[in-house]
């Protein structure tokens, strides 16, 4: 059986309107039960990115079962030889795979990723009466068990609303599924790899910033600022609307940024519909008949991960650092707007495409990318993300940079727009590079200093006083003052 994603206009009522979602085409037309599903994620706001996860598990479970009619007596078998094989591949030793679908092993974590999907997906069809489940329950062994009540702890000791909770210990702690994959490598925080601070100004200037079109070139400018001195992603930057910098009042010369969240934001200039409206999502379908960036299903789409906003408008305004990003910011984009007044627009999005053949459009997150490589490539780079180049490097550099400084946790969490502390302890940790410092420095202390010196240095109280965020990240038995007894 023939089977591929396609992007679908869904109309589920007479009002006109449709759901734009990628859905699943075979050779024997719309799969309606995967529709239905994706509409049911759809509704309880799951991310695109998300959705097409799923459809490229359930594509690939219908591409096995194709490739093995007959071979199986029950869907739940056919599940177990179906995970064995996306561990393993396909191909024999000799080369050769009969069935022609040519997998080649994946990782632990994307089988993983494969079987959380696929056991929703069959158990949403089990509630619907529509078949049988392919990764079923059964008792937990007594390993499992303890895990289970484990991770119920942890999650309940962490939930802010925890304490007006039911405490009692739910009974699927004591279910586990048949199949659940190989436990993964355990991994520690990862380093931060930011965009190196030694190539930024040569970037800035002569690779991203050396379009031969002025425009582009004051649009790269302005769009690589965001990320670099305010710290955005770059589908937050390429949000940006022309109504959203403002003058800052103390020093006309600086800018305000503001970013807006295109469903739940405020409508710029107190617009509002005759029914009291105000939100950016009614204003782009009455003002320019657009839906938000974040639900539409083309190139156009630009994703939203913040879970929190510096305004109760819906809105993430830049925190520029060092401030003086704000002055070159004001600086260039009031040379850009002369540029982007002189086309004609029907979108209200700052950053727009000077392409002859896409002249106005709002510039996309492909166009971008590739804009961002070409930076690279023109100062002697390549694009590496290992390196921290690639457009995320520079959040890791703007954080890395107020990390530095010493900036206290609380305004670090206020810059980077995280909705925990958690969040930033990717900045925080000490980079690979900082660590082999510290250790060619404490080798050196440690050949010149005496023994007596030495011994000191490794005197388990002060030891303990840092570094066990890991295995104690309550802080119950090490840290400067453990909550559970002495050390």
């Amino acid at each position: 059986m023939f089977a591929t994603k396609v992007s679908a206009k869904i109309a589920q009522d007479n009002s006109g309107v449709t759901t734009d979602i990628p859905v699943i085409l075979t050779d024997e037309g719309v799969l309606e039960s995967v529709t239905d599903y994706v509409l049911s994620l759809h509704l309880n706001g799951i991310s695109l990115s998300t959705i097409n996860k799923h459809i490229q598990s359930i594509i690939l479970l219908i591409e096995f079962m194709d490739a093995n009619k007959g071979m199986f007596e029950n869907s739940e078998e056919m599940f177990s030889v179906f995970v064995k094989r996306l561990y393993s591949g396909t191909v024999g030793e000799n080369g050769l795979d009969p069935s022609g679908l040519f997998w080649i092993p994946a990782t632990t974590g994307t089988v993983a990723r494969h079987i959380s999907h696929l056991t929703n997906f069959t158990d949403w069809i089990l509630e619907k009466g529509l078949g049988k489940p392919l990764n079923t329950l059964r008792t937990a062994t007594r390993h499992e068990e303890r895990i289970q009540h484990a991770a119920w702890f942890r999650r309940n000791q962490n939930d802010f609303l925890g304490h007006i909770q039911d405490k009692s210990i739910n009974a699927t702690v004591k279910r586990a599924r048949n199949i659940k994959g190989r436990t993964p490598l355990a991994k520690t925080e990862d380093d931060a790899i930011a965009f190196p601070t030694s190539k930024f100004e040569d970037f800035y200037l002569n690779g991203l910033g050396d379009a031969k079109d002025p425009r582009v070139a004051l649009r790269n400018k302005l769009i690589l600022l965001l990320l670099h001195g305010a710290g955005f992603r770059r589908s937050e930057a390429l949000l940006l609307w022309v109504t959203d910098v403002f003058e800052d009042p103390d020093d006309p010369d600086r800018a305000i940024v503001r970013i807006y969240n295109e469903v739940e934001g405020v409508a710029p200039e107190g617009w509002k519909t005759r029914r009291g409206i105000k939100t950016r999502k009614a204003y782009l379908q009455e003002k320019y008949a657009r839906s938000p960036r974040q639900e539409m299903q083309s190139t156009q789409h630009l994703g939203w991960k913040s879970k929190v906003a510096d305004h109760r408008d819906g809105y993430l305004e830049a925190y520029f650092f060092p401030p003086e990003f704000a002055r070159v910011f004001m600086s260039l984009w009031r040379q850009y707007l002369i540029y982007r007044a002189s086309v004609e627009c029907h979108h209200p999005y700052a950053f727009i495409n000077f392409d002859p053949r896409y002249l106005g459009n709002p510039y996309t997150f492909n166009a971008f990318n590739q804009s961002y490589a070409a930076g690279l490539r023109k100062i002697g780079l390549e694009p590496n993300k290992a390196e921290g180049l690639d457009p995320h490097g520079h959040r890791h550099n703007y954080g890395r940079r107020l990390s530095d400084a010493e900036v206290k946790p609380l305004i670090l969490k206020k810059c980077l727009h995280h909705k925990s502390l958690d969040s930033q302890v990717v900045y925080t940790l000490p980079s690979n590079t900082k660590v082999s410092q510290a250790l060619s420095q404490a080798s050196n202390q440690l050949q010149l200093g005496s023994d007596e010196k030495t011994a000191e240095s490794f005197d388990w109280k002060t030891l303990v006083e840092h570094g066990f965020d890991d295995i104690d990240p309550n802080g119950h038995f090490t840290g400067k003052n453990p909550r559970l007894g002495k050390r």
